[in-house]
């Protein structure tokens, strides 16, 4: 857990008072609307459909107890007793009163937290996998390079007014949990034939209205040159970035009307007189943050073998459990995607009893995921049954991490202003068709992603499957996309027309079907099974008599 240092601390306390000045003077009316929004979006907080929403920030998703305890105290007193986690790793208030905001900021300075950049056209929130420090194909701590990268982002001067806003993900390890190649920077972590740790940088990625894949603008950065390197890309991104159109001013706009090559030529030009200048990073600077960070005090065990449990505690082992680098520990997913919640939604009240549990079986540490769940990093392998079972008291041990009902989804029309539909009530739906877990297990993994409008807050464009909430002549539809994925990343194809909400269930009925019907053997996925056979015969199979009843159409198939 990264610890504040005086200057930490002093930045926050002083953004807090300097913003309950702002509120006061807005509510006062001697500061206008438009004046005001600058100031409120650089603090988080937006107007949305009904209330005021905060966007919390947790960096690159690291939390521990205490602050969680502080996070639920706040959702209860300032809120309506429940926080969204989201795809940013941060944590989401939906209905705060503007006039104690500042208050609530206050609170959360006390236990090191803000809600800093995380919106405004600035460098926001620095995501990271959720498995760093713990996973056994880690070349680096990706935490400690966030870190580093927060401390340069945070108020930076130059880049605190961008064109657009601007998202950075590091990837520490061989497999890319972190989906490096939809952010505006990616960052993952390599080594050379000499084993020296560098960084494969990918440029230009974003989803939202043009969706596209980030180009690899340099295979492989020295770890020194990260800073001098990043402030290159992002110093042609300010200068060229277009400021006339909203739809046209993030990065990928300015990589794809250049092209990689004349955008990496202009990065080198800009990176050439400063590439060994004083803001090189050393390694006593690399020292000083990890020195910041607090590390569990792991004992030496034996892995524990449990072969033979019993079926639902088994199927909980398979799914929510992950490996650890060290022996006798594992990694734990808490599923917040039980069906009837919207996902990613956590109470108060579980939120203190997940602090408990953190302080019980993971050394008072947690870690939200850009998939909206909870991590346990560090638990005792001995100790999982007896986890299991407080996990399932609570609700958070429904085993499909990775299957369909893992749903990720933006709040949507509930809440959002921006939001062409609704997002949770289809979420709920699906989950509710799927249910039966016997049945999720045989279908495997499926990413299932769904966005209530085209800034697709909830990935609907790297799911496997995606679905995008659209406005049709003032009434609410939704488009289909099939074949998405985060790592290799690859972006979804529109299967056809949209369809009205009551149907959207009966079109993932569809095309499950036909790709159990599809596929070679159990271990081929529903993403391989698309790119092996292209969208049309999922599209026939879909737009075939679509009012013809799921039973029905399951007879007929038998027959």
């Amino acid at each position: 857990m990264y610890i504040y240092d005086d200057i930490d601390q002093r930045l926050v306390d002083e953004r807090v008072a300097q913003f309950r000045d702002q509120t006061r003077r807005f509510l006062d009316g001697k500061l206008d609307e438009d004046d005001f929004r600058a100031l409120r979006l650089r603090n988080g907080l937006y107007v949305q459909r009904f209330a005021p929403m905060l966007r919390i920030a947790i960096p690159y998703g690291l939390l521990s107890s205490r602050q969680l305890r502080k996070l639920a105290d706040i959702a209860r007193k300032y809120d309506r007793g429940y926080g969204h986690f989201s795809t940013r790793q941060n944590l989401q208030l939906n209905w705060p009163k503007l006039a104690e905001v500042p208050e609530l900021l206050a609170e959360l300075a006390t236990v090191q937290m803000h809600a800093i950049q995380t919106s405004g056209n600035c460098v926001r929130n620095i995501t990271a996998d959720q498995f760093a420090g713990v996973a056994k194909d880690e070349i680096v701590d990706s935490f400690v390079w966030c870190e580093l990268i927060r401390q340069w982002s945070t108020f930076h001067p130059e880049f605190n007014y961008l064109p657009r806003k601007f998202k950075i993900a590091v990837n520490g390890a061989v497999a890319d949990r972190a989906a490096t190649f939809v952010h505006d920077i990616g960052l993952h972590a390599i080594q050379n034939a000499e084993k020296e740790v560098g960084f494969r940088v990918i440029v230009g990625g974003g989803l939202g209205r043009t969706p596209i894949v980030g180009h690899v603008i340099n295979e492989f950065l020295p770890w020194r040159h990260l800073l001098t390197y990043l402030d290159a890309i992002l110093r042609v991104y300010n200068r060229h970035g277009r400021r006339d159109n909203i739809h046209k001013a993030r990065i990928k706009i300015l990589v794809k009307e250049r092209g990689i090559d004349k955008f990496r030529e202009e990065v080198d030009a800009e990176w050439a007189p400063m590439r060994d200048g004083p803001a090189t990073v050393t390694w006593a600077e690399i020292r000083r943050i990890e020195g910041r960070f607090t590390r569990p005090a792991h004992e030496k065990l034996a892995d524990v073998d449990y072969t033979g449990s019993k079926t639902p505690f088994n199927a909980w082992l398979k799914r929510n459990v992950h490996p650890h680098k060290l022996p006798g520990y594992a990694a734990v997913s808490l599923s917040l995607k039980k069906t009837g919640v919207p996902p990613g939604d956590v109470t108060s009240d579980q939120m203190e009893r997940i602090a408990d549990l953190a302080d019980h079986y993971s050394f008072g540490e947690l870690r939200v995921t850009h998939e909206q769940n909870l991590v346990f990093a560090d638990v005792r392998q001995a100790e999982l049954s007896g986890l299991w079972q407080e996990l399932r008291a609570l609700g958070l041990a429904t085993p499909n991490i990775g299957l369909l009902t893992n749903i990720i989804s933006c709040p949507g029309g509930d809440f959002c202003s921006l939001a062409n539909a609704k997002s949770i009530p289809v979420a709920e739906a699906i989950q509710r068709r799927f249910d039966d877990l016997d049945y999720l297990h045989d279908i495997g993994e499926l990413d299932l992603n769904i966005s209530g409008c085209m800034n697709a807050c909830g990935h609907h464009h790297v799911g496997h499957i995606g679905i995008l909430g659209v406005d049709k002549n003032g009434e609410e539809w939704y488009q289909v996309e099939i074949g998405g994925n985060q790592w290799p990343a690859s972006l979804g194809k529109v299967i056809g027309p949209s369809f009205a909400r009551a149907d959207v269930t009966n079109v993932i009925e569809r095309l499950i079907e036909t790709y159990l019907e599809l596929r070679d053997s159990e271990n081929e996925r529903f993403v391989d099974v698309v790119h092996r056979v292209g969208v049309d015969p999922f599209k026939k199979n879909v737009y075939a008599n679509l009012d013809q009843k799921p039973a029905d159409r399951r007879r007929a198939l038998a027959a």
